[in-house]
């Protein structure tokens, strides 16, 4: 019943983080966009208010006039909307999954022997500090001289983040490693908007209220920090899919692999942004295209040695074994009913149970299994590298039953 409740809550809250993280990043696009496409007012009637840009648009049958004032404009409006729940609410239901899954479950999906040896407490703080951190250290580089000069900034960012990329991975599963990488980004997105741009925003309309001049170093600031939540987007993205892809957490340079996905993501945003400013180059495309396709050559399965099979072994034996192994090591999370405590279905429906559903899923196994090792998940049930030999001979001997 227990594995029954959590994919429930696990549906449920992934449900909610995608609408609300659409929401989020629909809305952060835009105004990305918006803010990027001004153009200087028509009307002198508009400067002299505080126009300090304008943009015309259509969109679903009708027309749409944006301005945007230097500082604030002369008198505030009866409504004015405000973004924020999106990006908290997304936050809020992603960190719900994080403790759900990977907290509460830590000896599932967090900690891998193999890769250290930690207690489901010990794991748990450590993802914990990794997200507080990575706000802190972003927080003071944005605020300190190299906050003022960007490219230096960026350079800094990016050694800070692919060392937690790195020091993830030799802590935590690669799958754990992932997903707490992108928990350290996406909070850095998510308190820049709470602890930087709403209090800037509150203050300007507290000076408008309260009839003194606003700041207009809160623009300033909140700018920065939109500029580099749009950089960020994409390789959090990619890590919210990730745990699809073991190809990408369960290699042996998973680490790399990451830092070289999302440098290709940020690379795809700084094209969009500056085709935003009509000064569009491809070549962050082309970088991040020879980033991907780099990637994919080198992470490519390579054909595997021939595999000599014990003379007078027939492939009936041979399966039999491998039958065997995947009884021990497989079936408890693989099977119609598993066993695995915090499973209530097969992962990804695939049952492993019967000479046929092996036979099935064969090409899928030796994926898993013997090129990614990604499989059984945190090695749970402790698979042995004989066995995955075992199971990489008979699969090379053709993957049948008899």
């Amino acid at each position: 019943m227990e594995g029954y409740i959590l994919e429930w809550l696990n549906l449920l809250g992934r449900w909610v983080h995608m609408v609300t993280g659409i929401a989020w990043i629909g809305a952060s696009f835009y105004f990305v966009w918006l803010d990027n496409s001004l153009e200087t007012p028509k009307q002198q009637a508009d400067v002299d208010q505080g126009v300090g840009g304008e943009v015309w648009s259509v969109h679903g049958g009708g027309f749409y006039h944006a301005q945007k004032y230097k500082v604030a404009p002369p008198k505030l409006p009866d409504n004015l909307h405000w973004f924020k729940w999106e990006a908290y609410t997304t936050w809020i239901t992603g960190m719900f999954l994080l403790s759900l899954m990977y907290w509460y479950q830590a000896e599932i999906y967090l900690i891998d022997p193999s890769v250290m040896t930690l207690s489901k407490p010990v794991a748990v703080i450590l993802g914990m500090l990794t997200i507080a951190v990575g706000w802190i250290v972003y927080d003071l580089l944005c605020k300190s001289p190299i906050g003022k000069q960007e490219n230096k900034l960026s350079l800094v960012m990016l050694v800070f983040v692919s060392i937690a990329a790195w020091a993830l991975c030799q802590i935590f599963s690669g799958r754990g490693a992932y997903l707490h990488f992108g928990a350290m980004l996406g909070t850095i997105m998510v308190a820049n908007v709470f602890f930087v741009i709403m209090p800037g925003q509150r203050d300007l309309v507290a000076a408008k209220q309260e009839g003194r001049a606003p700041d207009p170093m809160h623009g300033v600031r909140a700018k920065q920090r939109s500029v580099h939540n749009t950089f960020f987007t994409l390789p959090v993205l990619f890590v919210m899919i990730s745990n699809h892809y073991a190809m990408t957490w369960g290699h042996e340079y998973n680490w790399l692999i990451l830092i070289a996905l999302s440098v290709a993501g940020a690379l795809i945003r700084v094209y969009f942004v500056q085709r935003h400013h009509g000064k569009q180059t491809p070549i962050p495309l082309i970088a991040a295209a020879v980033l991907i396709m780099g990637v994919a050559a080198a992470i490519a399965p390579r054909p595997s040695a021939p595999v000599a099979i014990e003379k007078g072994v027939s492939t009936s034996v041979l399966f039999a074994s491998v039958a065997a192994v995947m009884e021990t090591r497989c079936a408890s999370c693989h099977a119609q009913a598993p066993t695995q405590p915090g499973f209530s279905t097969a992962p990804k429906g695939v049952v492993l149970e019967s000479a046929d559903d092996i036979v099935r899923q064969a090409q899928v196994i030796h994926q898993q299994v013997v090129v990614t090792k990604a499989m059984p998940i945190g090695n749970l049930t402790q698979i042995t590298d004989e066995e995955r030999a075992l199971i990489d001979q008979w699969f090379q001997a053709g993957g049948k039953a008899e």
